[in-house]
């Protein structure tokens, strides 16, 4: 198959994805990044253009690094825009400055040459525009430029609705309902990089295309996609999940595609894939980096025919599954290296999402250690139901190689370590390489502390004294006034003077 087929039929896989999206924002996240996997450009722009005077227009999306050039930069799309809407054709120069179309303007200062863009039209007008930048004049060609005018084609009746935003934008679930639907698929956090993940898997739940979910080991990568599968139209067919990286190369065949009897020494009867055993649900493939090359050419045929052919099978068998594929290293970067089948990567290329780090959301880790030590309590039959502020500022502060399964299994560890009675985590608890640790964040923070006046640090120790007796007393001002010796009165007036409230 040509690149052009390979990328048309990438084109037509983008269709099912954008008929789900009723989000805007979600449209042209999936827009912008189809140009950046396609073309591969420095940055990639959409641009829209008011409807009703077919005049205003407005970046309203940009993908890729930094945009250099300021104000130079938002002229040269003025400029080039006017110049595809005048004569109603998609523009494309490799060397912007020396371009005679555009000489009225000096554009050499500006760090960016090679430049496509596309018209988006309906039949009532010009929607907007797609551009493409890149600092490299050979870095964009003609054959490109007639890619993203198919892109910009097929994506413009997805902003039929443009001049209606407020409609648009009314259709998303608010924070609150999204945050508690997805607590309960084992989903936590509140932080803007996990918010912003979950309207995006939101997104791809309704959606019946392929997902591609990069993220760093420990993120969480199997728990998005039992929810994805959890909360899309599969939901009643099965969840299948395979490591990739968990079997030898010898063995994933089998395990994907299955035998028969006989294939190979050791098979003494039939045996059904991982693929088949999907059937009509979700197959989650974890680390897909690490399938031999000869297994991914025979997962891009399950891919393009939706049928396997078992180990030594002499037919073929039809099968509906959703692929749901993750990585922890960027897949695009094992197609440079020639590690993984470019024409594979296109396909399961789709609909990424990214999974923040621990280090992106450390304002999550408090509420994911609390729900650690609840669930762990539980399993040991241990008291212990709170953690020390001075153990939660550690937690923060601490860099989490092994991300949320790092922080999970520590605190399984605490809870083991902690003595039976008691009812608190603290610092002491902490295992003795933990502790040096512990130590050196303690002792930065008392030096940063030291530069503070001693009313802020009177007013912070104060604050945490009030918050340890709320939490201590599941936020029962009476008893927490009580514990503390001061009245319920004076527990109140401190409360607010501290801004002070009990957690939603």
């Amino acid at each position: 198959m040509s690149d052009t087929d390979l990328f048309r039929e990438r084109l037509m896989a983008l269709i099912p994805a954008l008929n789900r999206q009723s989000d805007l924002q979600e449209i042209l996240r999936l827009v912008s990044g189809e140009m950046m996997t396609l073309l591969k450009p420095d940055i990639a722009s959409v641009l829209l253009i008011n409807p009703s005077t077919q005049e205003t227009m407005r970046t309203v999306f940009r993908d890729g690094i930094d945009e250099e050039g300021g104000p130079l930069l938002g002229l040269a799309k003025t400029a080039i825009s006017g110049w595809v809407f005048k004569y109603d054709r998609t523009f494309f120069t490799g060397n912007l400055p020396a371009d005679r179309r555009l000489a009225a303007t000096d554009w050499s200062a500006l760090n960016l040459r090679c430049v496509i863009c596309a018209p988006m039209r309906l039949a009532t007008g010009f929607v907007g525009a797609l551009f493409a930048f890149s600092r490299r004049k050979t870095a964009l060609s003609e054959d490109d430029a007639a890619l993203l005018e198919q892109l910009a084609d097929l994506v413009s009746p997805y902003f039929r609705n443009v001049q209606n935003l407020d409609t648009v934008f009314q259709t998303r679930l608010s924070e609150a309902s999204l945050l508690k639907k997805y607590e309960a698929a084992g989903l936590l956090g509140k932080s803007p990089p996990f918010v912003e993940l979950l309207y995006g898997l939101e997104a791809a739940s309704r959606s019946p295309v392929r997902v591609l979910l990069e993220g760093e080991s420990g993120t969480g990568k199997e728990l998005v996609a039992r929810a994805v599968h959890r909360f899309s139209e599969r939901q009643d067919g099965p969840f299948v999940a395979l490591d990739c990286g968990a079997l030898p190369g010898n063995l994933i065949e089998s395990e994907l595609f299955g035998h028969v009897r006989g294939a190979f020494t050791g098979a003494a009867g039939n045996k059904k894939g991982l693929i088949e055993t999907a059937d009509g649900g979700t197959l989650f493939l974890d680390e897909i980096t690490n399938l031999p090359f000869d297994v991914q050419a025979k997962l891009l045929r399950v891919l393009q025919e939706s049928e396997i052919r078992p180990v030594g099978a002499t037919a073929s068998r039809q099968v509906d599954v959703r692929i749901i594929a993750a990585t922890s290293s960027s897949l695009q970067g094992q197609v440079e290296r020639g590690t993984f089948r470019e024409d594979l990567y296109y396909r399961l290329y789709v609909y990424p999402l990214h999974i923040p780090n621990l280090a992106d959301r450390t304002a999550d880790i408090p509420l994911l250690a609390h729900h650690f030590l609840r669930r762990f309590a539980g399993e040991q039959g241990k008291q212990v139901h709170r953690i020390s502020r001075g153990l939660v500022r550690f937690l923060r502060e601490r860099h989490w190689r092994g991300n949320i399964r790092e922080l999970e299994n520590l605190m399984e560890r605490l809870v083991t370590l902690v003595p039976a009675g008691s009812m608190v985590l603290d610092l002491c608890h902490l295992p003795q390489e933990l502790a040096r640790e512990a130590g050196v964040v303690v002792k930065a923070g008392r030096e940063a502390e030291a530069e503070t006046s001693l009313h802020d640090r009177l007013a912070e120790a104060e604050r945490d004294m009030l918050l340890d007796a709320l939490e201590e007393c599941d936020w029962n001002q009476s008893a927490a006034a009580r514990s503390l010796g001061l009245s319920e009165q004076a527990m109140r007036y401190r409360m607010k003077r501290l801004n002070i409230a009990r957690p939603e």
